[in-house]
C-alpha cells in the first residue's frame, strides 16, 4: 500500500511538472467514443513464436503470401465510470476482407463503479462470457513520452506469461481513466497506444470524438457463450496454447491476438 502510494505522490508530482509540456486540449475528454487502427503484421506475429523452427516460420510465411501487414479500427466506448471495446464495422482498407469472416462474438466490458468486467471472448470456436471481479495487468511504469491524438501520454510494460507476449502501453497523462483497448487496464491514464511483441500488433487510437453516450455500453439481453469466471478462462486459455505449442503451430490461428 506504502509505495503504490508513493507511486501515485511521484506521479502528481511529475504530471504538475509537465503541464507545460502537453498539447493543446481546448476540452478534456471525459466521455466519447475512440477509434483505434489496429495494425497486424504476420512476420512479426511468427517471429515472436519462439517455440516454432525456422522451417515452420518460413512455410507459413511463404502461405501467408507478400502481403504481411493488414489494418482493421475497433472502438472504445468510454465514460469515468465504465467502458466498452469492440470490433468497428468500418474497414480501415478499402480491399478489406477481414470483417466478412470476423462474425465471432467479441467485446470486453469494464464498470469501475462496481469493480467489475463482463467480457466475450472466442477461443477456437468456443465463445466464453466471462463476469468477475475486474483483472487488471501488473505494469511496470517506464519513463518515456510522446504524443498520441493529441495528448501526452507515457509508457508502461506488462509481459503476458499465458501468450508469451510483451506489451508496451503508452497512457495519456490529462485523461485520469483506467482503461485501454482490448483487455488492457489498471494505469492511472487511458491507454491510446498499445504495441505487442515489438510491432507484431499495434494499436493506436486515431480518432477521438467527446460525445455523450447512451446505449454504446448495452450488451445482447441473450448473450450466447460458456459463462464463466476469470480463472476459469485464463486456465482454458493456457490449456489452447499448451496443445498448440506442443503441435508446433501459431496459436493466434484460432485467438484474438
Amino acid at each position: 500500500m506504502f509505495k503504490k502510494s508513493l507511486f501515485f505522490a511521484f506521479f502528481v508530482l511529475l504530471l504538475t511538472g509537465i503541464r507545460a509540456q502537453e498539447p493543446s486540449n481546448p476540452t478534456p475528454f471525459t466521455e466519447g467514443t475512440i477509434r483505434f487502427n489496429v495494425a497486424h503484421n504476420w512476420a512479426k506475429k511468427m517471429e515472436a513464436l519462439s517455440y516454432l523452427s525456422k522451417q515452420k516460420k518460413e512455410r507459413v510465411a511463404y502461405m501467408q503470401g507478400n502481403r504481411s501487414e493488414w489494418h482493421e479500427y475497433t472502438l472504445l466506448h468510454v465514460n469515468p465510470t465504465e467502458t466498452k471495446y469492440l470490433d468497428s464495422e468500418e474497414r480501415a482498407e478499402q480491399d478489406d476482407e477481414g470483417y466478412s469472416w470476423r462474425k465471432e462474438t467479441f467485446f470486453t466490458k469494464r464498470n469501475f463503479s462496481n469493480n467489475t468486467l463482463y467480457d466475450a471472448l472466442t477461443v477456437q470456436g468456443t465463445t466464453y462470457l466471462i463476469n468477475d471481479t475486474m483483472v487488471c495487468q501488473d505494469w511496470k511504469i517506464l519513463n518515456d513520452m510522446k504524443e498520441v491524438a493529441g495528448h501526452l501520454c507515457m509508457n508502461a510494460s506488462w509481459e503476458d506469461t499465458i501468450k508469451m507476449q510483451k506489451i508496451v502501453a503508452w497512457f495519456a497523462l490529462d485523461i485520469p481513466i483506467s482503461a485501454g483497448p482490448e483487455r488492457l487496464c489498471g494505469l492511472p491514464g487511458l491507454i491510446l497506444e498499445a504495441d505487442v511483441n515489438h510491432g507484431a500488433m499495434v494499436i493506436t487510437a486515431d480518432r477521438m470524438d467527446a460525445k455523450k453516450l447512451t446505449t454504446e455500453f448495452d450488451i445482447p439481453k441473450k448473450q450466447k457463450g460458456k459463462k464463466v469466471n476469470e480463472t476459469e478462462y485464463r486456465k482454458a486459455l493456457k490449456k489452447f496454447i499448451d496443445e498448440q505449442v506442443k503441435a508446433e503451430q501459431p496459436y493466434f490461428w484460432d485467438l484474438r491476438y
